[in-house]
C-alpha cells in the first residue's frame, strides 16, 4: 500500500447500476439502508462489505476514516449524498471533498478545446466499412441512434443511404459544429444519460475506445435496451494509455483483444454477427496509440 497516495472513494447510489464499478476495488462500505445492495455488490466483486450505521448521519467523518484506512486503494461507498451527481469518485484535499474528473471527462475536455483541429485532421470520408455492416442488417428508413456523432461525417452518409439518424454527442463544441452545418444534434453522454426511445439500431464509430471495461459494460446494457442492432468500431491492441498525439492535448484510449470484447458483448446481451479488422489509412496510422494494431468493425444483434 502506498501511504503517500490518497484513497479513491467511488460513491454510488444504493439502487445504482454496478456497471460503474471497476475491477480493482479493495472493499465495499454501505449505510444501514443500503446494506442489501452493498452485500450483492461485495459478493460480485469478491471483497468484504462493512456496514456503517453512522454513514448517513456523519458522512464526512466516516468517509475520512475510510480514506485514512485505504490510502492508495479504491473503495466503493453506497448511499452517501455529498450533493454530487453519482457515480462520482471523490478525494479529500484537506479543505473538503472534491469530485475527481474521470478519464472520460478529461478526454471530453480535450475535444471541447480542440474540436476544430480534430475536424481538420481526420479523414473526410465516412467509415464505409461500418456503415456497410449496418446497411446489411437494417433496411433504409430505420431509426438510428448515433452515439458520439463528432463532426457528423458518418451521419451524412447514413442519411444518404436512407436512414433516419439522431445525431448526439457529449461535447458541446461538436454539437455547435453540427448545428452550424444545418443539422439537429442532441446532447447525450453515453455514460450518464438514458438513450431514450426505441431505435432500430445504435451506431457508434470510434467512441467506445474512450470507455474502460466497466463504463463500456454500462453503455452496452443501455444499448441493448434501446435497439436490437449495434454497429460500432473500436481499436485493437493491449491495455490502455493516454496520448496527446494529433491534438496536443490528452485523450484516454482503451484497446481491446477480440475474445475479451466478444465475451463482454455476450455478457451484456449481444451476439456478434460480423467482426472485421481494418487498417487505418496510412496518414492516420501513426496517430494511433503505440500499442494499437488497427480497428475492429463490429455488427452485433440483441440475443
Amino acid at each position: 500500500m502506498n501511504l503517500m497516495c490518497p484513497a479513491r472513494i467511488l460513491l454510488l447510489p444504493g439502487d445504482g447500476d454496478d456497471a460503474a464499478v471497476g475491477e480493482r476495488i479493495a472493499q465495499v462500505y454501505a449505510g444501514t439502508f443500503d446494506a442489501s445492495a452493498g452485500s450483492r455488490l461485495a459478493e460480485r466483486l469478491g471483497v468484504q462489505l462493512t456496514v456503517l450505521p453512522d454513514l448517513v448521519r456523519r458522512p464526512d467523518a466516516e468517509l475520512q476514516a475510510i480514506a485514512d484506512l485505504h490510502r492508495g486503494e479504491t473503495v466503493v461507498v453506497l448511499g452517501v449524498d455529498l450533493g454530487l451527481k453519482l457515480p462520482a469518485v471523490v478525494e479529500h484535499t484537506g479543505d473538503g471533498w472534491i469530485r475527481v474528473p474521470t478519464d472520460n471527462e478529461l478526454t471530453l475536455a480535450t475535444y471541447e478545446q480542440a474540436a476544430d483541429k480534430f475536424r481538420a485532421s481526420i479523414p473526410t470520408e465516412p467509415n464505409h466499412d461500418l456503415i456497410d455492416l449496418l446497411a446489411d442488417a437494417v433496411a433504409p428508413g430505420a431509426r438510428v441512434l448515433e452515439l458520439g456523432s463528432g463532426t457528423g461525417c458518418d451521419a451524412v452518409e447514413l442519411e444518404r443511404r436512407g436512414f433516419a439518424v439522431r445525431r448526439t454527442d457529449a461535447t458541446e463544441a461538436f454539437l455547435d459544429m453540427m448545428r452550424a452545418d444545418g443539422h439537429q444534434a442532441d446532447h447525450l453522454n453515453a455514460l450518464t444519460d438514458d438513450f431514450g426511445g426505441q431505435y432500430d439500431a445504435v451506431f457508434a464509430d470510434a467512441v467506445f475506445l474512450h470507455f474502460d471495461r466497466s463504463q463500456l459494460t454500462g453503455v452496452l446494457r443501455k444499448a441493448v435496451r434501446a435497439a436490437p442492432v449495434l454497429a460500432f468500431s473500436t481499436k485493437e491492441g493491449s491495455g490502455a494509455e493516454w496520448s496527446d498525439r494529433h491534438l496536443d492535448l490528452p485523450r484516454h484510449f482503451v484497446l481491446w483483444q477480440e475474445q475479451p470484447l466478444r465475451d463482454l458483448l455476450t455478457s451484456t446481451g449481444w451476439t456478434v454477427r460480423n467482426l472485421i479488422r481494418s487498417e487505418p489509412p496510412a496518414p492516420i496510422k501513426p496517430r494511433l496509440p503505440d500499442s494499437a494494431v488497427g480497428w475492429f468493425q463490429i455488427l452485433a444483434v440483441r440475443t
